[in-house]
């Protein structure tokens, strides 16, 4: 097995895991804010951290991995003027803070079990968490590096600069910053323009407050996840995860305001995954470019030709290393669509061959070889920063090999019975056990298809019924798509075939 390394964005680098304590790993990885639903950028960090999780179990680590629910907060983003987004989105749906917060929570654990992926060993919410995170705002006081004005609390960077390194993640210098930070809301209340808020004062109007010794009010955006990961990993724990995108301001305001609380940098290896963008653009809420998970499955975007499951999304999300940029493209989801029918009907084949020698018959010691290495070498990539790209690269390898298998062009006797044992565990191991691909509906599970497009074949019957002829037109072109051709029969019933 080779040695595990991450890249560090800490120090630039990829560096050999080593964790804290033996056979342990303490994880923790920002969540989602739950002021409206998931969307495809928001896909790639859960799925990308649920590899990793799941890699750790395989190489036999205890993990506990923590993944927070932000559903409280006052958001200082770059460039944008701050909110707090709960708030926001309850105004506008015209819904109780903690109703809308649990629509979008219950939605965004549907869209993990849709995905695939594991569900955290604990998942901390903010506001389950404000007596910890009152209880660090006053440390952060007490050692002379955060001041209160007016009932808000502001952690004081220039303060910080003096003694520690602010910008050692994200390379940012502050005097730069000073320079160019622009007016914020309150920006009168700080000492200096790159302040953060660790506490808001509540003013009159707003829904969501707690009692603090400031005041009523609500924490800001960064205390949150340092209190919580100090809470169940430890004033220090082995790996921080995010998006890219939460390198600055988020990660490095943690870092300062954890190194100031506890004495130490909180994380050892800061791990951050690159965006998805469309048409070169990061996609985002504040673009307008979002494509929301529902719409995906749906295929009910304007930007969509048709819809793509989960698994899909999934395939696509791991085609490329976590660190590499993501195109969106409906021709890239629909590359990834049938590259996944591909391997997974070669591990479908490959479940069903039993090894079978033959009598006087050699290995043939070239292709036996090859077929050794392509199998090895996704230990290689896959424990050299998680390079899922390489692994299913040699998974696209091994294909043929099996098809050949089953087809008879490749005789069982040349690979030996040791080789095809490695390749049955290496595709069980990859494909389901650590990238998590599973089985799709239209992969197998007849009676539930049957179910499944029995509904849609009523629903286009009604639709016919009341003259909807766009939405009958609709239903059977979207089933066309995906490969199930319905027939209209003389006798009025409906028939299908699946292409």
């Amino acid at each position: 097995m080779s040695e595990l390394k991450i890249y560090n964005s800490l120090h630039r680098q990829k560096e050999v895991f080593t964790p804290l304590f033996p056979g342990h790993v303490g994880m923790y990885v920002c969540g989602p804010t739950v002021s409206g639903e998931s969307h495809l950028g928001h896909a790639r960090p859960y799925i990308t951290f649920d590899v990793v999780y799941r890699y750790l179990l395989h190489l036999g680590y205890k993990v506990r991995y923590v993944r927070n629910i932000t559903d409280a907060g006052h958001f200082e983003e770059e460039g944008r003027a701050a909110e707090d987004k709960i708030a926001k989105g309850a105004l506008l749906e015209k819904l109780e803070p903690m109703e809308l917060v649990q629509k979008y929570t219950n939605l965004y654990h549907w869209a993990m079990l849709q995905f695939n992926c594991l569900e955290p060993s604990i998942e901390p919410t903010a506001t389950g968490h404000i007596v910890e995170q009152i209880e660090m705002i006053k440390k952060i006081i007490d050692k002379g590096y955060a001041y209160e004005v007016n009932g808000s609390v502001y952690f004081d960077v220039k303060k910080y600069a003096e003694n520690y390194e602010y910008g050692i993640l994200s390379g940012r210098i502050l005097e730069d910053m000073l320079e160019t930070t622009r007016e914020l809301e309150n920006q009168g209340e700080k000492r200096n323009k790159v302040d953060f808020a660790l506490w808001k004062k509540a003013p009159p109007e707003h829904l969501m407050r707690w009692p603090s010794p400031w005041g009523e009010g609500f924490p800001g955006w960064h205390i949150e996840c340092s209190a919580m990961s100090s809470k169940y990993l430890g004033h220090q724990f082995d790996i921080h995860g995010g998006g890219m995108d939460l390198q600055f301001p988020h990660h490095e305001c943690e870092i300062a305001q954890s190194e100031v609380a506890h004495g130490e940098m909180m994380a050892r290896y800061w791990m951050h995954n690159n965006m998805i963008t469309i048409n070169g653009r990061k996609m985002g809420k504040a673009y307008n470019n979002t494509i929301k998970l529902t719409e995906l499955f749906t295929g009910s975007h304007p930007l969509l030709e048709k819809p793509y499951s989960p698994m899909t999304i999934r395939f696509f999300v791991l085609q490329t290393q976590y660190r590499g940029t993501l195109d969106f493209s409906n021709e890239a989801l629909q590359a990834a669509e049938k590259g996944l029918q591909r391997l997974w009907a070669a591990y479908e084949v490959l479940q069903k061959l039993t090894y079978t020698a033959a009598n006087g018959q050699t290995v043939n010691e070239e292709l036996d070889t090859q077929v050794r290495q392509w199998c090895n070498e996704c230990d290689e990539f896959i424990s050299d920063d998680f390079n899922t790209a390489k692994v299913m690269a040699n998974l696209f390898e091994l294909a043929p090999v099996i098809n050949s298998l089953k087809g008879g062009q490749v005789k069982m006797h040349e690979i030996s019975e040791a080789t095809f044992q490695l390749l049955q565990q290496t595709w069980k191991t990859y494909l389901v056990d650590i990238l998590g691909i599973q089985q799709e509906l239209l992969a197998g599970d007849d009676n539930k298809l049957d179910g499944v497009l029995q509904l849609l074949i009523d629903m286009r019957k009604e639709a016919k019924g009341r003259k909807d002829y766009a939405t009958s037109d609709k239903i059977r072109n979207q089933l066309l798509s995906i490969g199930i051709q319905l027939k209209d029969e003389k006798d009025g019933s409906v028939t299908y075939s699946v292409q």
